[in-house]
């Protein structure tokens, strides 16, 4: 498998983590940045960077929840402020 083929098949894994959890939450994200701005995505981001650096230091206690899973995260989370910030500017 090739390099472009894995990022293929992580873009499609992120689509579905994010079709998940947007039935799960409905769209919270959307909400919190109309409300706060720029500065919600920045904390959820900044949390989950944390979370990354404490999962490379040690093992996790929460175990549903690996390096991938967190980095799936980031990745979502950085295509929604995408999403969030290209919208605003068609308004």
């Amino acid at each position: 498998m090739t390099k472009i083929d894995q990022h293929r098949e992580i873009c499609e894994k992120l689509n579905k983590v994010y079709t998940a959890k947007n039935k799960d939450y409905g769209d919270s994200f959307s909400e919190g940045f109309q409300e706060y701005g720029l500065i919600m995505p920045a904390i959820r981001l900044e949390d989950k960077v944390r979370r990354y650096k404490q999962l490379i230091k040690q093992d996790a206690e929460v175990k549903d929840e690996s390096i991938i899973d967190t980095l799936l995260d980031l990745a979502n989370y950085s295509i929604m402020t995408i999403i969030e910030i290209e919208n605003k500017d068609k308004e």
